[in-house]
């Protein structure tokens, strides 16, 4: 499998002048003058960048939410409250660290570490800026760079899905095995469709290295033509992250914790570390795929032949991109109440992925049209000549195959909706199984049926008999009369 996905690369990538993907010379970044001491150092750089940012966005949040409900926020523990994360950190370090007895105790332990290690490891390949001079070396601000490094990204984050999966499962619980299969299935569904919103970024940089795609975007950031590229990513790293209002994986008032209710003490602060640094990596992902990534805004970026551009110039535009996507994330919090946990897999699976996959092939198109495919009687694709009319007829067939199967299967999915609306009872017993339950819409609800104490069977409404009801019981204790 793995052979036949090789293969398929290479061929891809020789197709690419004919397809009007341009090429580059070097797929990636130069690091022929970074021994690899300085990489380690790099390497700390980057570990201490992120868990100040964590710090600083965690104070941020609690601070941006406070105004927006009109509270202050943290405002003790340091000026304007700055050290209060640092000081809950500590707290969390002192804390009693206890593991259920139906735990699994290695994997309840692993778990935690490989959801927060998988969080750093993906800032690996994003870079921060052009090369710079450090330790009298020139290197690049960036500590790796692949071919294919935005695919290491979504490698990585798969890997981290296992963190979660193996707390809920490890957590010996119902809620915590609960909330992680609902984040993994939800954390699975939406990596389609950001590894999808990203192929057009791949069509017109021509590479998948960071470093190239970033140097494409030198005249034209790529949020202008991979607009929609763009909103579907701003939805799926959301998701991605379980953040507000897709924490669906933590909704408290259906799993209480989720995945992670069991965890205390510094193994929860590692799942609260990993989802911060998630939001990071996902953030830095967008600012280098959409934003030009360390580049300066086009304006300043003109001034001086680009003297804003060089060197360690390109730390300060990286991070100020990066922290108005902090700030989004803040403001979903604020503003925004959770979604349905139906409605937000139906969203992604059948709305999500078939317009995007209609989108990049939409992109695929125009970008032939910009090199010539429909100027010509026949196009070189891998190598085989093949005419530009049977192309275009296969490709708006594939289109219009793959619209209709999406207006076919939300329609019967709109039917069977109304068919099962129609089954249910207009009338419905909020206690009848025990547990309060909410009507559905269209739904009244009926007088509560009442359990006699020492009775076999619930009964409607008042009791005839003399034996006294729970809830009678239970009032007549309350007020003293029991």
């Amino acid at each position: 499998m793995a052979t036949g996905a090789v293969t398929e690369l290479h061929g891809i990538l020789a197709a690419a002048p004919h397809l009007g993907v341009p090429t580059v010379d070097n797929p990636k970044a130069d690091f022929t003058d970074t021994p690899w001491w300085l990489s380690l150092i790099k390497a700390l750089i980057i570990f201490v960048y992120l868990l100040i940012s964590t710090l600083l966005v965690i104070w941020f949040e609690r601070r941006v939410i406070g105004r927006m409900q009109q509270r202050p926020g943290p405002n003790r523990t340091g000026p304007f409250g700055l050290l209060q994360t640092l000081a809950d950190g500590m707290k969390s370090m002192l804390k009693e660290d206890v593991t259920p007895a139906a735990a699994d105790k290695l994997i309840f332990t692993l778990a935690p570490l490989i959801a927060a290690t998988m969080a750093f490891v993906s800032f690996a390949i994003i870079p921060m800026g052009d090369k710079a001079s450090m330790f009298g070396h020139l290197t690049p601000l960036q500590l790796t760079d692949l071919p294919v490094a935005v695919l290491l990204v979504l490698a990585v984050a798969s890997v981290g899905v296992y963190g979660i999966i193996l707390a809920g499962w490890s957590s010996g619980s119902t809620y915590p095995l609960l909330g992680g299969l609902r984040s993994t299935a939800q954390i699975i569904s939406y990596e389609i469709a950001m590894g999808l919103s990203l192929v057009a970024i791949f069509i017109y940089s021509g590479s998948m290295s960071t470093s190239q795609i970033v140097s494409g975007q030198s005249s034209l950031w790529y949020i202008i033509p991979a607009f929609f590229s763009f909103a579907v990513y701003l939805v799926t790293m959301v998701g991605e992250t379980n953040r507000l209002p897709f924490d669906l994986a933590e909704g408290e008032g259906e799993l209480t914790g989720g995945f992670h209710t069991e965890y205390g003490s510094m193994r929860f602060a590692m799942f609260f570390l990993g989802e911060y640094i998630n939001m990071f990596t996902v953030s830095a992902l967008a600012t280098t795929m959409f934003l030009g990534g360390w580049q300066a805004p086009p304006g300043i970026a003109a001034i001086n032949d680009g003297m804003f551009n060089q060197g360690w110039w390109g730390v300060l535009w990286f991070t100020a991109k990066l922290w108005i996507f902090m700030f989004f994330f803040v403001w979903l919090r604020g503003s925004l109440p959770r979604v349905r946990y139906d409605q937000f897999m139906r969203f992604g699976w059948k709305f999500l992925i078939p317009v995007t996959l209609l989108w990049v092939v939409a992109v695929a198109f125009i970008r032939g049209s910009q090199n010539g495919w429909f100027g010509t009687s026949f196009i070189t694709v891998v190598n085989r000549q093949i005419p530009t009319a049977t192309l275009v007829a296969v490709s708006v067939i594939a289109v219009a195959a793959l619209a209709g199967s999406w207006i076919w299967d939300n329609k019967r999915a709109d039917r069977l909706e109304a068919a099962t609306a129609l089954r249910r009872p207009s009338e419905v017993d909020p206690f009848a199984g025990g547990y309060p339950v909410p009507p559905l819409p269209g739904q009244t609800l009926r007088e509560p049926t009442r359990v006699a104490v020492g009775a076999g069977a619930p009964v409607a409404g008042r009791t005839t008999d003399t034996s006294t009801t729970v809830l009678e019981s239970t009032t007549a204790q309350e007020d003293g009369r029991g």
